[in-house]
């Protein structure tokens, strides 16, 4: 496969026509493009790889199998709580000439 360089023509998703169009190469990282521009409508977006994004019926279907997935977890019995360490108390010469300190 070639290098991708500035400026070439790919086919992405583009989201502001809802649909597969052309696209010119804007940016690259590590030779992986990362932004492009619709050659269509001139709108910058970052590289979708083709992908549309979901649907709301896929995101409400999603949601609903997650919710089912949590409902047949059983609950942790015994949860482990870890307390933050207390910091060290500071010394009393340290505590004074911090407030002696003016503002200017």
């Amino acid at each position: 496969m070639w290098e991708l360089r500035l400026g070439d023509e790919i086919d992405d998703y583009c989201v502001k026509c809802r649909r597969l169009t052309n696209h010119s190469i804007v940016s690259l990282v590590d030779t992986k493009a990362a932004k492009v521009r619709c050659r269509t409508c001139y709108s910058d977006h970052d590289f979708r790889n083709e992908q549309a994004p979901p649907s709301k019926k896929e995101l409400a279907r999603q949601k609903e199998l997650f919710n089912a997935v949590l409902a047949g977890v059983a609950p942790a019995e015994a949860a482990i709580v870890l307390e933050p360490p207390e910091a060290p108390p500071e010394p009393e010469a340290q505590a004074t000439a911090k407030s002696k300190k003016k503002k200017i």
